[in-house]
């Protein structure tokens, strides 16, 4: 292989797998990865359009590949994903990207190429309700041999009035359960310890073929069922759809680990509707209490959004008494972004001043530090068995790993390696991080 193609990775895990397909397909063209923009042939950006700021981070990459087609003549850039299906004209009048593909579009790469010439980019940002990408086997990009993601659906059928997803990547569609199990195996043969289910919902996952159905919980017993040491874990789950089966499911595996996210949004009845999200507060918070009754030490993280439209402080101080009430592990928090052609672009003002949008960020953001802070106090003192993803950033001498719960550690080494699983007694923490050393 002499020609070489270079992916920078934007947004979410099942972006990361989609690089992943597309190294694959094109290493069938004779395309070699390479992790150094300055040897690529081509230059790819895997895009997300879910926030403002993500979109933004690309336009400034644009500037960087054009001075990488400037020196090298014949180098080709691409955009695809998510921003690639949402901004297709806006892309190509810039005259910096020679090719637009879309999420569903990746198998058409190669022909894309082809038909590249001066001034006329390719294009193809075709949504499908088939494609699942489910015979491709990835390239792992991941860097320690451990932890590797598995696409198990693509789309999205919710439609909640704030996310572009539907738009980006279509219609809901499950992989062949199957396909999935062997890629599973194939993971696990290679030496990895820990397999990541994605979707954006996998609760909704479903495959039927006469009268073969598989729905969510079956297919995690399965993958579960591939060997004991395999670690088995899941994202995104929808508070709508999380059932008790998948909770029981899990509590039946040592191996499926004990974390389950699930994304909030907000705390307050009203916004939750004018999100589209079809659950309530009571609702979310009887799955938050089922989740801990059955799985005692489950770690729970969140999402929450920040200032969505027309919230009044009342609603704020709804998501932070919920916050309080669930005691969350982690949570991601972001203020509210306008996506243009999502149901709140088209009908609700984005009529919360962005300095008011901060402030109650930045009151999301303290409360969770002193409830991740109160969670990781919790666990001084007690051992967990941690798989070693490898050296810690901080401290090259120190490893690093995480809980079941998904709490990361960090603890001096002992000869051990990436793939190890160790049994940590945890003496210290901080917010973020559990401090622990190895105990035999």
């Amino acid at each position: 292989m002499d020609k070489k193609i270079y992916i920078e990775t934007y947004g979410c895990q099942m972006n990361v797998v989609d690089s992943e397909v597309i190294f694959s397909i094109m290493r069938k063209e004779g395309y070699e990865r390479t992790a150094t923009m300055e040897d690529a042939d081509i230059i790819l950006a895997n895009t997300c359009s879910v926030r403002d700021n993500a979109e933004q981070r690309i336009w400034g990459r644009l500037e960087v590949f054009r001075k990488q087609k400037e020196s090298r003549p014949g180098v080709i850039v691409g955009i695809v994903g998510c921003m690639a299906e949402r901004l297709k004209d806006n892309l190509t009048k810039t005259g910096k990207v020679d090719l637009v593909a879309g999420p569903d579009t990746y198998r058409t790469i190669p022909d894309m190429i082809k038909e590249i010439s001066p001034g006329n980019p390719a294009i193809n940002v075709l949504l499908s309700r088939e494609e699942t990408y489910a015979d491709i086997l990835p390239v792992r990009t991941d860097k320690n041999g451990v932890s590797a993601f598995i696409s198990i659906m693509r789309g999205c059928n919710n439609v909640c009035s704030y996310c572009v997803v539907p738009y980006t990547r279509g219609a809901e569609r499950s992989r062949d359960p199957e396909t999935i199990i062997a890629e599973a195996r194939d993971i696990f043969s290679k030496g990895y310890k820990e397999v990541t289910l994605l979707g954006q919902n996998v609760d909704s996952y479903l495959w039927k073929d006469g009268d073969r159905v598989v729905d969510f919980p079956a297919l995690l017993d399965a993958v579960a069922r591939i060997d004991p040491s395999l670690r088995v874990r899941f994202a995104t789950n929808h508070p709508k759809d999380i059932s008790d089966s998948l909770i029981e499911t899990m509590a039946a595996h040592e191996n499926i680990c004990d974390h389950i996210h699930l994304p909030v949004q907000s705390g307050s009845d009203r916004m939750l509707e004018k999100m589209r999200r079809r659950y309530t507060r009571e609702w979310y918070m009887e799955r938050v209490r089922k989740i801990r009754e059955v799985l005692p030490g489950c770690g729970i993280t969140t999402d929450v959004i920040a200032g969505f439209c027309s919230e009044t402080e009342e609603d704020h101080q709804a998501t932070l008494s919920l916050f309080k009430e669930a005691a969350f592990d982690y949570a991601y928090m972001f203020c509210y972004s306008e996506r243009p052609g999502t149901i709140a672009a088209r009908n609700y003002p984005d009529d919360v001043p962005q300095e008011v949008k901060t402030r109650r960020l930045n009151e999301i953001i303290e409360l969770q530090n002193q409830l991740s802070l109160q969670s990781n106090r919790g666990d001084v003192g007690k051992t967990f068995e941690v798989l070693v993803e490898g050296p810690s950033k901080r401290n090259p001498e120190e490893l690093c790993g995480r809980t079941g719960s998904d709490k990361m550690c960090v603890f001096p080494g002992r000869g051990h390696k990436a793939g190890d699983y160790v049994l940590v007694k945890i003496g210290d923490c901080t917010s973020a991080t559990l401090l622990g050393t190895i105990v035999e």
